[in-house]
């Protein structure tokens, strides 16, 4: 069976003797399929791990780590082929909802391994051994995988990890008692993080810093904070230019990254409905006269859009709710800058706001590579 092509979600389309699709890992356009494991089946399609490949892609690699399928499934790929592959996938989404726009600019630090401030572990016993091992889940299943090392976390994250788990085998722990291990990193090496035990409450960790565009920001190990801070700061420049207005609405704004970074300097409102997020925007707002934090749900704050303002919108996966597409297009603010981890749903929302608005710019961020995720930029103005 031959692969395809790679299609928006990472995996590579390929076709079964009887018709049906099938939705592989593990292989790459042009490769012949011998072998592979089901790990979903459904009556029209199934999901599927290769585990034997003849012909292989000139663009396949050696993986750098074992469990590359759990963390990172894009790490057989050709770094080079995968932001042509990532600006590629946005075109063709982008088509797919009759927007046209050309292959956008694909930028990166150019350093895929070693960037995650942040990684979860799973916690496996060996029961040859009578120890607890670092783990992570298998793809497709509930099963873990003790893991040796890893690539696409901080050093830092791994060798402290590796320190709690060694402390726990000194004191004759049981592996069950934990649902996972949390840590994070901040850009001084820093580590911050722990243990989180079944049945019990999250412990609060203590917060990290870190410095953005030259403002700091507090930040809790397990709230929300981005992933790889320097590809981020090359997208928060990249919006920086295009705050031409006094007035600035920040929407899904979080601990307020976004917002504090490029327009500290503006009359700048930052919405966002997560209170633990919100109470560390209020901290990183420190004292100022122009900027004001509103703790509530981005669509029902509908009156404080304006037309002397830029948009700045950062929604989750599901995209922003309809209710603040249409009053966007009503209001009509000079410009929409619209940052998203689903080019899906923002190809979705963007086609709506083209009822009065035209596409400025888009750009492609690899946030997280040697993955299929893609974080992607695009920049309305008004018509």
């Amino acid at each position: 069976m031959k692969a395809e092509k790679i299609i928006p979600g990472g995996q590579t389309l390929a076709t079964l003797d009887d018709g049906k699709k099938a939705f592989f890992w593990n292989a790459l356009p042009g490769e012949i399929i011998e072998e592979y494991e089901i790990t979903k089946q459904k009556s029209h399609f199934l999901e599927a791990i290769a585990t034997k490949i003849s012909r292989p892609s000139k663009f396949r690699v050696e993986p750098k780590d074992d469990c590359y399928l759990s963390t990172s499934p894009w790490q057989i790929i050709n770094w080079d082929y995968e932001n042509q592959l990532k600006a590629e996938l946005v075109t063709e989404i982008f088509h797919e909802h009759h927007i046209n726009i050309t292959i956008p600019q694909i930028i990166t630090d150019n350093n895929p391994y070693f960037y995650r401030n942040k990684m979860e572990y799973a916690l496996y016993f060996d029961h040859e051994t009578n120890k607890i091992k670092l783990a992570f889940h298998a793809r497709g299943s509930h099963y873990k995988i003790p893991i040796k090392h890893s690539s696409i976390e901080r050093p830092e994250i791994f060798t402290h990890a590796l320190k709690i788990i060694d402390n726990l085998n000194a004191r004759h722990e049981e592996a069950r008692k934990y649902q996972s291990l949390l840590l994070r990193c901040n850009q001084n090496g820093e580590v911050s993080g722990g243990l989180y035990e079944n049945k019990k409450p999250h412990p609060k960790f203590n917060n990290l810093t870190d410095t953005i565009l030259g403002e700091t920001y507090s930040y809790s190990p397990n709230g929300f904070f981005q992933i790889n801070l320097p590809v981020y700061e090359m997208a928060l420049t990249e919006i920086k230019k295009h705050i031409e207005t006094d007035r600035v609405l920040d929407l899904y704004a979080g601990v307020g990254t976004i917002g504090l970074s490029v327009a500290r300097d503006k009359k700048l409102t930052l919405v966002e409905v997560d209170k633990f997020a919100f109470a560390e925007m209020k901290k990183n707002i420190t004292s100022s006269n122009n900027i004001f934090g509103v703790l509530d749900k981005s669509e029902n704050v509908l009156n404080y859009i304006n037309p002397d303002q830029t948009v700045i919108l950062d929604p989750p996966r599901a995209g922003c709710d309809y209710k603040l597409i249409e009053k966007l297009n009503e209001i009509k603010p000079r410009t929409i800058i619209y940052l998203s981890c689903n080019p899906a749903t923002q190809a979705r929302d963007i086609k709506l706001l083209l009822e009065k608005y035209k596409i400025k710019e888009v750009k492609t961020f690899n946030f997280f590579p040697r993955t299929p995720h893609i974080e992607n930029l695009v920049v309305l103005s008004r018509n």
